[in-house]
């Protein structure tokens, strides 16, 4: 495939992108979106800069959306989102995408100087990435799995019409092949954590309270968190101001607000960790973290290893108990409070209720299939069996940017148990796509799978199963 006549655009010096790209918060956001639209970066269709309901403004504070700022966004959103029409418009069992057509879809789109269609940015619907298929035959990589046509929700979520889950977007997979190199050598992770002097701070403020008897501890919240200052976010492995940092940002953020109880859970089954641990023993100086990681099954594969079939629940959260030092440092217990374990379990069960409702876990999803998809390329060098030339995919095209995160006001709850105060205010995302890679085994029925699905295939860049 030549993609010459995109890389000739791409060194244009006078193309379309001379308006800002960066998205960022409130009036100036919603110009910077309409900017990213006009001038068809990736990621501009659909672009948010309320990624999972968190904003993130110029100086990289992070916090919740307004009501006001999500209804702004989706009329944005409503103005460059048309409707759904023709066979994309019908649910799929298995929708497959060629990454060849693909790329040709966005040179096409670059070349008549139009936007990238919607189509497009949100990969024909999928929602998530079930089988890699290598077509030697025609110079391929097809990727499939079950597909929605999308809707626009009032907060300005793209979700799925039938399951309400996130649409996987081109943004994302066009990070995750062009860093796939960077990811070797830098684990993907984000964690937001207190600073070591906030810890120092509150441990001091801690040792001077003395409850009387009945007395509620809710009345020193406020000066608690003061004391515990802002929480530092930390991101590696992918680019700070894209679309896919963000996405983790916001799924930690959100899913540590949950376990706080700093918002209501819309799930019932699923109570705060707050709710959960009230009467129960806590050693002092040992608070517990949750983050979230890969949780897929052995990755089935052909014979020839021409065929891929990806499964598993794809996110699973942990917990740890973090030992806090005098000088306010920490270190893992190496060990797990049965509360938290159990809010994880929990946490776990509801996945699949909690994301029609907080779509931002379907989007830490689908960033981790993505990114499982494009170390699967590397390792088995799957585009050099394919014959496949990824250029456009790995770095030739230009993504919309996000202001990067880089703190929150304190995100904390503080529980008084028998043994003392319990602070729960760190964890974080840690995606090791490599070690999901390293687990395969050998599935003859997916040869089965891989001849029906390529026998299916038409003259466009996405084609349903038979």
């Amino acid at each position: 495939m030549d993609f010459s006549a995109l890389l000739k655009w791409h060194a244009q010096p006078n193309r379309l992108i001379t308006l800002t790209k960066r998205v960022s918060l409130g009036s100036l956001g919603v110009i910077a979106l309409a900017a990213s639209l006009h001038a068809g970066l990736i990621g501009g269709l659909g672009n948010q800069n309320s990624v999972g309901g968190v904003m993130v403004d110029a100086a990289g504070i992070v916090r919740d959306a307004t009501i006001d700022e999500k209804r702004e966004l989706a009329e944005m959103l409503r103005q460059h989102t048309k409707q759904v029409q023709g066979d994309l418009a019908n649910e799929a069992s298995l929708r497959m995408v060629s990454l060849k057509g693909l790329q040709q879809a966005i040179v096409e789109a670059k070349q008549s100087g139009n936007p990238i269609p919607a189509e497009v940015e949100y990969l024909a619907g999928l929602q998530q990435i079930d089988y890699v298929f290598v077509d030697a035959e025609n110079s391929d990589i097809v990727i499939a799995g079950p597909a929605e046509p999308w809707k626009l929700r009032d907060d300005g979520h793209v979700v799925g019409s039938i399951t309400g889950g996130s649409v996987m977007r081109l943004a994302d997979l066009a990070v995750a092949i062009g860093g796939v190199e960077r990811a070797a050598n830098e684990p993907i992770s984000c964690s937001i954590e207190p600073t070591a002097e906030g810890r120092r701070r509150l441990q001091t403020m801690l040792r001077k309270v003395k409850l009387r008897p009945g007395e509620n501890p809710v009345g020193l919240e406020a000066s608690m968190k003061e004391a515990y200052g802002p929480q530092m976010i930390h991101l590696t492995g992918v680019p700070l101001d894209s679309r896919y940092a963000r996405t983790m940002v916001a799924a930690d953020f959100e899913m540590k607000r949950v376990a706080m109880g700093l918002v209501d859970s819309p799930i019932a089954q699923l109570p705060s960790y707050l709710e959960m641990s009230r009467n129960s023993a806590h050693g002092p100086g040992q608070n517990p973290r949750w983050w979230m990681a890969c949780d897929y099954t052995e990755l089935a594969k052909t014979e020839d290893a021409m065929a891929w079939k990806i499964a598993g629940n794809r996110v699973k959260t942990l917990t740890e108990q973090d030992l806090v030092n005098a000088d306010g440092s920490v270190k893992g217990a190496g060990k797990t409070d049965k509360v938290a374990q159990a809010w994880a379990d929990k946490m776990n069960a509801s996945l699949p209720e909690l994301i029609s409702a907080m779509p931002i876990f379907s989007d830490l999803q689908n960033v981790m299939d993505v990114t499982v998809l494009a170390t699967l390329i590397r390792q088995e060098g799957l585009a050099r069996k394919a014959g496949l030339d990824l250029s456009v995919l790995e770095g030739s095209i230009e993504l919309a940017a996000y202001d990067v995160p880089r703190s929150v006001s304190p995100q904390c709850s503080f529980i008084r148990g028998r043994k003392g105060w319990v602070v729960t205010a760190s964890g974080g995302v840690d995606i090791n796509a490599f070690e999901v890679v390293e687990k395969q085994v050998v599935a003859p029925e997916v040869a089965t799978e891989a001849s029906a699905a390529l026998a299916a295939r038409n003259d466009g860049w996405w084609w349903n199963g038979k």
